[in-house]
């Protein structure tokens, strides 16, 4: 389906600002899908000393292209640091990690001569290249510098570290998928077609580029309260089934830890939801179903071995089967859906706050998992932020993450980070307390050193 959307490349009227001590350039170009915006920004006196390319998250459905800013923080550091960075468009929206990685490769190899092109000034070619992004940029930053993207993409950057944020990968529709099923499951709609999701999950709003819950349907009512408007309140389960899902959703997006009940409690609950219905197309990004569970064993329980309880709801639960051709390998560029397979050599630095529900902590086990099984798991470092929401990342934290990095990729020191694996270092009160710069609202305190 995705083949026949077709997306515009139009400069917005008013263009962002520089920062301070820097210069901005914005034009056009020829991408994987059509025209696509680029955004280059630049240290004053910049000498070429490296890019970093700039990787956005889920722009939403629309036909209109647009280049979603990195927050000023992160900019800042990139600036400070002396780098410049670049960000593409992408030639088209929906969830498009193809066009993601090829359009900002392309940009990366091209955007000296796009500036010269557009401005009649010519920057010095860059002596280095490294990516970063947020969400579904985030994606596209790991899968970038993994070893099947980066052999077969179109247009090959040598990137020399990757900083992907609060990723997502090709394991988030295993998540939106299981969770949305277990919630028809135990509400008591499994009878339902899935497609029926939607309408017994409520009525839905735009949410920026998505949709979130406006009014609770019957299957969100059968297991949580309301708040007086109709929306649900997350942190007030109906009956012991509402508190059975919460505990479900704890194991599968990374275990006992502290914020995951303000994240269950939060807006990307009722986002998670408004992804409910997919045929596991991705959206049409893919011709045939993605999603499979036929080995998922769902728990809520902590013990080694699944309770008779635990085995008799596994043995009711709906099993689908991915096609496996789903997803193949392409002769002219990379997959549809780029795979993140913990495949690197260089070094990769990661942040995932802790109460992300919408692309949950677990994508950082499953990260480091894949490293492990690859022998380079001492190229990945992770830290986890004491926060609620998707990519909510403070301009401290951006700073000193950007900076570690760059030291490291640099030849300096090995960066810090936390352990992502250990359930019972993950299950400490003050898990996340060591690179959190500032207290969220709603998020408990960490424990004072003495």
């Amino acid at each position: 389906m995705h083949d026949s959307r077709t997306f515009t490349a139009e400069l917005p009227v008013t263009l962002p600002s520089a920062l301070q001590g820097s210069q901005i350039y914005f034009g056009k170009y020829d991408a994987l899908q059509g025209e696509a915006i680029y955004a280059v920004e630049v240290p004053n006196n910049w000498d070429g000393r490296g890019v970093i390319m700039w990787t956005h998250g889920y722009a939403g459905t629309g036909a209109e292209l647009d280049v979603p800013m990195p927050s000023d923080g992160w900019r800042e550091a990139v600036i400070n640091a002396g780098y410049a960075w670049a960000a593409s468009s992408y030639s088209a929206n929906w969830y498009d990690a193809r066009a993601g990685i090829e359009d900002t490769n392309k940009l990366a190899l091209n955007f000296v001569d796009y500036v010269e092109r557009d401005y009649s000034q010519r920057l010095d070619t860059p002596s280095q290249y490294l990516i970063s992004g947020i969400s579904m940029g985030g994606h596209i930053a790991a899968a970038a510098v993994d070893r099947e993207n980066l052999e077969r993409t179109l247009f090959q950057v040598p990137y020399a570290g990757a900083a992907p944020f609060c990723q997502s990968d090709q394991n988030e529709f295993q998540w939106l998928g299981d969770y949305t099923r277990l919630m028809l499951q135990i509400a008591g709609y499994d009878e339902e077609d899935y497609p029926q999701f939607r309408d017994l999950a409520g009525t839905f709003e735009p949410y920026f580029t998505i949709e979130r819950i406006a009014t609770a349907g019957p299957m969100v009512t059968a297991l949580f309260n309301t708040y007086p408007g109709g929306s649900p309140n997350w942190g007030s389960p109906k009956n012991p089934d509402g508190q059975r899902l919460i505990d479900i959703a704890r194991n599968l997006t990374g275990g006992e830890r502290p914020v995951f009940a303000q994240g269950f409690n939060f807006i990307f609950n009722d986002v998670v939801l408004g992804t409910g219905g997919s045929d596991g197309t991705v959206n049409g990004i893919l011709a045939s179903n993605i999603y499979d569970n036929q080995t998922r064993v769902y728990r809520w329980t902590d013990d080694p071995t699944p309770t008779p309880e635990e085995e008799l709801f596994n043995q009711n639960v709906p099993r689908l089967s991915a096609d496996p051709n789903a997803n193949p390998l392409r002769d002219d560029g990379v997959r549809w859906i780029p795979l993140v397979n913990g495949d690197f050599d260089v070094p990769v630095l990661t942040m995932h706050t802790l109460g992300d529900f919408y692309v949950p902590f677990r994508h950082q086990q499953l990260y480091l998992e894949r490293a492990i099984d690859n022998g380079n798991d001492d190229l990945l470092v992770q830290r986890a932020i004491r926060a609620q929401s998707h990519c909510d990342f403070s301009a401290g934290e951006y700073s000193a993450a950007i900076t570690d990095w760059l030291t490291w990729v640099n030849g300096g020191s090995k960066p810090a980070g936390d352990d992502v694996l250990d359930p019972v270092a993950i299950a400490d009160a003050d898990y996340g307390c060591r690179f959190t710069v500032g207290v969220r609202s709603g998020v408990p305190a960490c424990t004072p050193p003495p």
